[in-house]
């Protein structure tokens, strides 16, 4: 499980999009900044092992956005262990990685 007290990435996404995994989840943070207001927000995405954001089906993949705050910060890391909770047999059959 992700620990809110050690899961600190608001300051690394302003420069770059944030990536990890957990037991066959992977997930990507990515800044999204609205043209028209300026408002900053999160998007998370998360798809199983063993690709690459980059090299995984769109279809496999599932995103969601939060605020660019405090709360938003706790609030992903809730969903991220709540989405490896729900799918814990997806991602573990995603840990025999199929090449």
């Amino acid at each position: 499980m992700i620990d809110e007290k050690t899961f600190i990435v608001l300051n690394i996404i302003k420069k770059e999009d944030f990536t990890g995994s957990i037991k066959g989840m992977r997930y990507r943070l990515h800044q999204k900044k609205e043209e028209e207001t300026g408002e900053i927000s999160i998007e998370v995405a998360v798809w199983p092992q063993p690709y690459a954001f980059d090299y995984t089906a769109e279809e496999e993949k599932e995103y969601q956005i939060f605020p660019f705050s405090e709360e938003g910060r706790l609030a992903i890391v809730a969903y991220l262990n709540q989405k490896y909770e729900e799918k814990k047999e997806w991602w573990t059959e995603a840990l025999i990685w199929k090449l």
